[in-house]
């Protein structure tokens, strides 16, 4: 196989109309994920008493949302760059549209107990790993390297502005009768809806490195752990992913307890509903994200030292945590919740940069996936512990010790003398040659 042909203005509108479907995809899971989480505590368990189970659930929801994907992803990795990126995510979303059509029928007939969404989420999850890796590996052969802070910042933008207006749509679809079964079934039509743009579309294939001969599937697995484990400071960037992950991710979590306990009286004084008060937490959330993949898009980034445009942001989102876990009422809490995702983008953004910038195509979905395994496994790790946590201790504590440890990592980041040069490629390969 040939080198693909450099990135030109023809990749990059290529690249917007896959940005387009597969963000409107996104919106319709976002609004099928927010009406779940309704439905889990407003169905499942809608009793104060039921405290612990509720807490519970969320938190099983969470981690069947997040860890099957991460057990998979050194597989859909190696997937990634041995089979036709585009292929792959036309059958994840064919797949994921049908799965979610047929959790829609069991919800619609009453036949949608707990452990049958887990097992959909779970599923849908193993197929979105795969359909990330392709995904993930693919935009950085259709945009050219100046671009590439752009077209993260876009993607980042994408996600929040399917979290601004998800929380509206289900809040319309769950007015409707048989809202939440509708919501899925949007979600389904959303899927399809990506597959067929992704059908018409032309993705390049990265250039062959094999010269037709694979290597052993184990060995496949083992070389994006060996790349980064040999480039420490790719690593040190990733363990301070790990840390804000670790931090982050319980918020779904802590969203509906914090509502439901200490917010409570606040939400009642203001004339609010629990959905009213979910619904202004993730839209203040999703502003806040929306607003800054915008300036990050329009601005295209740092150009050099791109490292700051990732530790200032984490050290800004540890005081929203802090903000947040020491605000007294709702509209404290929501401004927290915009601060805290303003800085996501950003960060996300300037990272998936470094990355692109210094991982060559060929090789980015072996390693991204090992990125993706080692950057995300302290999230379900933090979420089944909100759960337990959340259970015995005050939400408000747990998120104030989160904020300290985050901070800490931060901080001892920005005087890490190796994290400094992770964008000096020259530097990164003499360490791997000595390894």
């Amino acid at each position: 196989m040939t080198a693909a042909a450099p990135p030109d203005a023809s990749g990059f509108r290529t690249f917007l109309k896959l940005w387009a479907s597969q963000g409107a995809s996104g919106l319709g899971s976002a609004v099928a994920w927010f009406s779940l989480s309704i439905y889990v505590a407003q169905t499942l368990y809608p009793l104060p008493s039921q405290r612990p189970e509720l807490a519970l659930a969320l938190s099983l929801l969470g981690l069947s949302g997040a860890l099957p994907a991460l057990v998979v992803v050194p597989l859909a990795g190696v997937w990634a760059d041995r089979h036709d990126r585009r292929r792959t995510m036309l059958t994840c979303d064919l797949l994921s549209g049908a799965l979610t059509l047929l959790a829609a029928a069991l919800m619609h007939t009453g036949h949608l107990p707990l452990w049958a969404l887990l097992l959909t989420s779970v599923l849908i999850s193993v197929l979105g790993s795969f359909h990330g890796a392709s995904f993930d590996t693919s935009y950085s052969l259709l945009v050219s390297r100046a671009q590439l802070p752009r077209a993260g910042g876009l993607m980042q933008t994408m996600g929040s502005l399917s979290q601004l207006l998800a929380p509206a749509l289900a809040a319309l679809l769950i007015a409707l009768p048989g809202g939440v079964p509708m919501s899925l079934l949007t979600d389904a039509l959303s899927f399809w809806l990506a597959a067929v743009v992704l059908w018409r579309l032309r993705i390049p294939r990265p250039p062959a490195t094999d010269h037709g001969i694979r290597p052993p599937l184990k060995d496949d697995l083992l070389f994006g752990w060996r790349y980064i484990l040999r480039r420490p400071p790719l690593l040190a960037l990733l363990l301070t992913f790990a840390a804000v992950n670790f931090s982050w991710s319980p918020l779904q979590v802590f969203e509906t307890l914090l509502l439901k306990g200490r917010l409570a009286d606040d939400l009642n004084a203001h004339g609010l509903s629990f959905q009213a008060g979910l619904a202004l937490l993730s839209t203040l959330g999703a502003a806040g994200g929306l607003t800054g993949g915008v300036l990050v898009s329009a601005w295209g980034g740092l150009k050099t030292q791109r490292i700051y445009g990732v530790l200032v942001p984490v050290l800004l989102g540890a005081l929203g945590l802090l903000t947040l876990g020491l605000a007294p009422g709702v509209w404290l809490a929501a401004a927290a919740m915009f601060g805290l995702f303003f800085t996501g983008p950003i960060m996300n953004a300037h990272s998936q940069a470094i990355w692109q910038a210094q991982v060559p195509s060929e090789l980015q979905g072996r390693v991204f996936s090992v990125r993706r395994l080692i950057a995300q496994f302290t999230g379900p790790l933090s979420v089944g512990l909100a759960g337990l946590l959340a259970a015995r201790f005050p939400v408000p504590a747990i998120l104030l010790v989160l904020a300290g440890l985050l901070g800490v990592v931060v901080l001892v980041q920005f005087v890490n003398p190796s994290l400094r040069r992770v964008e000096d490629r020259e530097y990164l390969e003499a360490l791997a040659q000595r390894s």
